[in-house]
């Protein structure tokens, strides 16, 4: 029987080209989407599942005896229970290293934006107001060079040392942080509270764990110096919504954030509806770049490819 291959999600990748997949030797199903009740249904007869943000827990995984490999089309494996797949003899799998040029290129972005206030700049040119300026310019905002700031970089795999080397670029100093419950610092690393005091910048990298959920508290946040910038294309759960909307209601600080904590958010998500000049939100797309997302399908490729060469 031929092997059978499902993607129950293929459309979050966009316009992605799905050809390395389709060369597989095997059948390969791509579903737009996938809504819980069809999880199941569609994962039936399938020996390995293509997956990006539906989630498998233990519940549907016992419903699948078929199954043999998850093949998870991002780095982060929170949609995935590991220890019923490990119970189940199922390999999981997940793409690493496929958007160490998008992220960080996009941490950059949301902090050009901020710094030299590109959003409150563009808007008023669009109002009229350069046009009717006395001088040849605006300077209604403040802008603020990077060079001698320091960044601070919490998670430092492949995404966090790539966002350093471009803060060093930009003759950022840059400070790797401890883990959020650590208490003694390894070589070359800062205890948190001493980082955070240190930063202009703060770029979250980390994986959302236990020891992470939530960790940018109002007390962390408060560790922070005034006018400093927090940048998550992380996970949005690493953050406590309600005491950074009212850090930023304060002033005490300004936020570039790719993620939420539910996505796509609801509706009425509070930070949607903050509408404050220091918040700059984006809809999830550091990691999205036309190259980054070719990289991604040629390594889900490569790790079915892989898994079979061990069947």
């Amino acid at each position: 029987m031929s092997l059978q291959l499902v993607f129950l999600d293929a459309a979050t990748l966009g316009d992605a080209d799905f050809s390395a997949l389709k060369h597989i030797d095997g059948e390969l199903t791509l579903h737009d989407y996938s809504t819980t009740a069809q999880i199941v249904p569609r994962l039936r007869n399938a020996d390995i599942a293509i997956v990006n943000k539906c989630i498998l827990d233990a519940g549907v995984l016992k419903q699948l005896p078929r199954l043999k490999a998850i093949m998870i089309s991002a780095t982060g494996t929170d949609n995935i229970d590991l220890d019923a797949a490990a119970a189940a003899g199922i390999v999981v799998k997940n793409v690493r290293n496929y958007a160490e040029t998008a992220v960080p290129q996009h941490v950059f972005a949301l902090l050009l934006a901020l710094t030299n206030q590109l959003i409150g700049y563009q808007q008023r040119v669009a109002a009229g107001k350069w046009a009717q300026s006395r001088s040849f310019c605006l300077l209604d905002f403040p802008i603020m060079e990077l060079a001698n700031k320091t960044m601070v970089i919490v998670g430092y795999g492949a995404l966090g040392q790539a966002t350093a080397k471009l803060a060093a670029a930009f003759g950022m100093q840059v400070i790797i942080a401890e883990r959020p419950s650590a208490t003694v610092a390894r070589p070359e690393r800062m205890l948190m509270a001493e980082a955070f005091a240190q930063a202009d910048v703060v770029s979250l990298h980390c994986p959302l764990t236990t020891d992470t959920r939530a960790f940018i508290n109002a007390q962390r946040l408060a560790w922070l110096k005034p006018g400093a910038i927090l940048i998550n294309t992380a996970r949005g759960a690493l953050i406590d919504a309600a005491a950074l909307i009212n850090a930023l209601q304060k002033g005490k600080l300004a936020a570039g954030l790719d993620v939420l904590a539910e996505e796509p958010p609801a509706p009425d998500t509070a930070l949607l509806h903050c509408a404050l000049p220091n918040l700059l939100i984006t809809p999830h797309i550091g990691w999205a770049s036309r190259e980054a997302r070719a990289r991604m399908v040629g390594k889900i490729a490569d790790n079915i490819n892989n898994f079979i060469a061990t069947q």
